[in-house]
């Protein structure tokens, strides 16, 4: 069997100011294997990969790479040992073309040193074709959507042809297609010899396409496990369940995550109608207080695009939003706020949060006008409770509100941008992508507090790439397609099939209103 070992970590440990992140932690991935690592935000999934990467050294430990040791100085050492890595928070370069991140400082040339165009975007359309993504190689990339975005991660990640691909939240922003068509490719790669890693929060997932799964708890290893019963060693796998997992991440048993609505929806307050801009058109949607309403469609539908239209982000070109009868003309992010609507962004990193301020000044950031004292100076004694309230609250994990955001794991940050717009107490929140990155136990924490907000008569519009989330908190589910609304659901309704036929056009016509 160690022959079959492509990588193996023996007693890694990484410490960060304040923090231990890994602690003795041991990991191996055999040739041609999924192995699935899983566990809460902090766990040390994603500095372990660090130290897989390059990106980080670790403290104390042997890392061997076909059962010779190796020191990783930087991400070039790694992918000279044939390892790829497609970290969670995306590294591409907006204003180049989707041909040049996928290969970038690798590009084709031909002679005079110059880059071979016609080689270059073959080569990308082949990639392409993988995930039947019809775009120009010449496409920059700013103009693609967060989940399009993901996929070139993906491809250029691929691009490498590595011996080992690591897979951090790689279907976060993924519609259920397209992370079947990852799936697929994944199947194609282990066929072909590679080796994977797959982290994510999405237990389904593992199940699926892992054939092992390792859990880490609190920077340590706490068990590696078969996640098919047909594996040779698979007696504890036994009756092996998500939340037999979910207990070895969180050491608690969860229950029903998504929870159950605690009050009546109540009358119409919200309503959009004819509205166009960009990517969508015609759209008509109401919002009654206390109710999710859940929009659910495919990757360029339109969902995110209508989000940022309705909070001032995007200029409307047609239509009329109205607010207890009032009509709104929303041309900014600010009047939108003024107005009572909040926007929970899907890019928490480029658009929701200010990575190099602390988690006190993103608290604060959309309400700054709440904290203006005498003469128009802030009022640090009310900005400091405020800040540790939704600290405690969201259960913000940092050593202290001073902490800068760029520090915190991404499930953290998630929290902090729930907690921005739940400090303004909006009368509208739109929810895009709420728990992207997140683990099970922040899920079920988010879930939670947008049950608590619904609960109070705040309307939300929540939109998720993740159809179980939309089934299980959603009052109601209009499904986009092609910039429309293609079909809506009532919460007795609708099922995954029925979601997934209407966002596709597959299957008979979609029920509408």
């Amino acid at each position: 069997m160690a022959d079959n070992v492509i990588l193996q970590l023996r007693g890694i440990t990484k410490t960060f100011p304040g923090v231990r992140a890994l602690d003795q932690v041991d990991f191996e991935l055999r040739r041609g294997e999924v192995h699935a690592l899983v566990g809460e935000n902090g766990a040390g999934k994603s500095t372990l990969m660090n130290i897989v990467g390059g990106i980080y050294r670790p403290d104390s430990g042997e890392i061997l790479v076909g059962g010779r040791p190796v020191r990783f100085r930087s991400a070039h050492d790694a992918a000279m040992q044939g390892i790829s890595v497609v970290y969670q928070e995306l590294s591409l370069a907006p204003n180049l073309s989707v041909a040049e991140n996928i290969f970038a400082n690798r590009q084709p040339v031909r002679a005079g040193n110059l880059i071979d165009w016609s080689a270059l975007d073959s080569r990308s359309r082949e990639l392409l074709h993988r995930f039947h993504l019809d775009l120009s190689p010449r496409t920059l990339v700013r103009r693609l959507s967060m989940a399009q975005q993901q996929v070139i991660e993906i491809l250029k990640a691929m691009s490498y042809r590595p011996r080992v691909l690591v897979l951090d939240e790689p279907t976060s922003s993924l519609t259920a297609t397209d992370t079947q068509r990852l799936f697929r490719n994944m199947e194609r790669l282990k066929a072909e010899g590679t080796s994977i890693v797959y982290i994510s929060h999405h237990l389904r997932e593992v199940f699926q396409v892992a054939d092992r799964v390792t859990v880490l708890r609190d920077g340590r290893h706490v068990e590696t496990l078969p996640a098919r019963p047909g594996d040779a060693a698979a007696s504890p796998a036994a009756g092996l369940t998500e939340d037999a997992i979910v207990k070895r991440m969180v050491g608690r048993t969860l229950g029903n995550i998504y929870g159950e609505r605690a009050s009546e929806i109540g009358p119409e307050y919200f309503r959009v109608e004819g509205a166009a801009a960009g990517r969508f058109s015609d759209v008509s949607l109401s919002l009654r207080r206390g109710e999710i309403l859940g929009v659910a469609g495919l990757v360029g539908s339109g969902r995110t695009e209508l989000a940022r239209a309705l909070f001032g982000a995007e200029p409307l070109a047609a239509g009329n939003v109205t607010l207890d009868g009032r009509s709104l003309r929303l041309r900014s992010p600010g009047q939108a706020i003024a107005a009572g609507l909040g926007y929970l962004t899907e890019d928490r990193k480029d658009q929701g949060l200010f990575l190099r301020m602390t988690v006190r000044d993103n608290c604060i950031a959309p309400g700054l006008a709440r904290f203006a004292g005498r003469l128009g100076l802030m009022d640090e004694r009310r900005i400091g409770e405020f800040a540790e309230a939704a600290r405690s609250r969201f259960d913000i994990i940092t050593p202290s509100i001073g902490q800068t955001v760029r520090n915190l794991s991404g499930g953290n940050q998630q929290k902090l941008l729930l907690a921005m717009w739940m400090g303004i107490a909006p009368r509208v929140l739109i929810a895009d992508e709420p728990t992207r990155g997140v683990d099970v136990g922040a899920k079920s924490e988010i879930y939670r507090l947008l049950r608590q907000l619904a609960a109070t008569g705040v309307g939300i519009i929540l939109i998720s790439s993740d159809l179980l989330e939309v089934l299980g908190l959603a009052d109601r589910i209009l499904v986009m397609r092609r910039g429309r609304i293609a079909g809506s659901f009532g919460r007795g309704e609708a099922t995954e099939e029925n979601v997934i036929a209407c966002a596709t056009g597959a299957g008979q016509e979609c029920p509408s209103e």
